[in-house]
C-alpha cells in the first residue's frame, strides 16, 4: 500500500498524517458477527477510546475472538482509505502512546510515584489525537499492559519500556475513530472461529510475552537507565532532545 506523507503539528506533536487512495482490509475478533458496526458501541475503556479496534492480520484476529476461552468469528471488512487521516503512533515516540493510554485505560496508581507520572505524562506527552479518522498503535493486551504500570511505578526504565514493546509480537491495531471512516467500511464477510485451536494460540502469545519480559529484566541494570522518576524531576517535555 503507497502512502503519502504529510505532518501536521498539535500541542508541539507532529502528527504524521497517511494519505492513501487504496482500500485495506481490516479484521474485528469477536464473540459474534458484527456485520454493521456502529461508532460508539463496545468498551469505552480500551487502548484509544470508542472505536472499532482492528488488525491487518487475520490470524491475530482470530486469536483476539476466542481471548476468553469461547468460541467467536472473525469479521472482515474493506475500508476505503480515500482522504482519511491517520493518527500512526507507531512513528512517535513511546510517551506519546503511554500518555493516550492513560487516558482511556484504568490503571491501579496506589503508589505515589504513578500518581504523580500518570499526571506529568497526561500534562506533557498527550497529543491531540481525537480528531483523526484512524488511529494506528500498538495494542495494549495483558502482558503490554503490565509493562506500562511497571514504567509508572518507576520499576522498569524507558528504554526498557520501548523494548518491551517489541516482545510477543501482538502486532499493531488500526481503530476507526470516526463516522468518515465508518461510512467508509464495507463488511465482507464473517467465519467462525474455534476457541480450542485459537485460545491456546492466544494464552501462547501472552506467556511468551511476559517470559521474554522477565528475561529482559534479569539482564537489566537498576541503576542505568531512565526512570519516570528521572523524567519528571529533570521536567521533560515533548520536544526534548533527549527523547530523540
Amino acid at each position: 500500500m503507497l502512502f503519502e506523507k504529510q505532518s501536521i503539528i498539535f500541542a508541539s506533536v507532529v502528527i504524521t498524517i497517511l494519505l492513501t487512495k487504496s482500500i485495506m482490509k481490516l479484521y474485528h475478533g469477536s464473540i459474534s458477527v458484527i456485520d454493521m458496526p456502529q461508532l460508539g458501541k463496545g468498551n469505552h475503556k480500551n487502548d484509544y477510546g470508542p472505536g472499532l479496534y482492528c488488525t491487518e492480520h487475520v490470524e491475530l484476529a482470530k486469536e483476539w475472538a476466542c481471548s476468553s476461552g469461547k468460541d467467536g468469528f472473525v469479521n472482515g471488512y474493506n475500508l476505503d482509505m480515500t482522504d482519511l487521516t491517520v493518527c500512526d503512533l507507531t512513528q512517535h515516540h513511546i510517551l506519546n502512546w503511554m500518555a493516550i493510554l492513560l487516558e482511556n485505560r484504568t490503571f491501579d496508581l496506589s503508589a505515589g510515584v504513578a500518581s504523580a507520572a500518570r499526571d506529568y505524562m497526561l500534562q506533557n506527552f498527550l497529543p491531540e489525537y481525537r480528531n483523526f479518522d484512524i488511529i494506528r498503535g500498538y495494542r495494549a493486551d495483558d502482558s503490554y499492559f503490565s509493562f506500562a504500570r511497571d514504567f509508572l511505578n518507576n520499576s522498569l526504565s524507558l528504554e526498557e519500556l520501548a523494548e518491551a514493546m517489541k516482545l510477543g509480537e501482538l502486532g499493531e491495531q488500526v481503530v476507526l475513530k470516526s463516522e468518515k471512516a465508518f461510512s467508509m467500511l464495507t463488511f465482507d464477510k464473517a467465519a467462525p472461529v474455534d476457541s480450542s485451536t485459537y485460545h491456546p494460540k492466544w494464552v501462547s502469545r501472552d506467556q511468551k510475552a511476559r517470559e521474554d519480559y522477565r528475561k529482559m529484566k534479569e539482564r537489566s541494570n537498576p541503576l542505568e537507565g531512565t526512570f519516570i522518576i528521572d523524567i519528571i524531576r529533570q521536567q521533560w517535555r515533548n520536544d526534548d532532545e533527549r527523547l530523540r
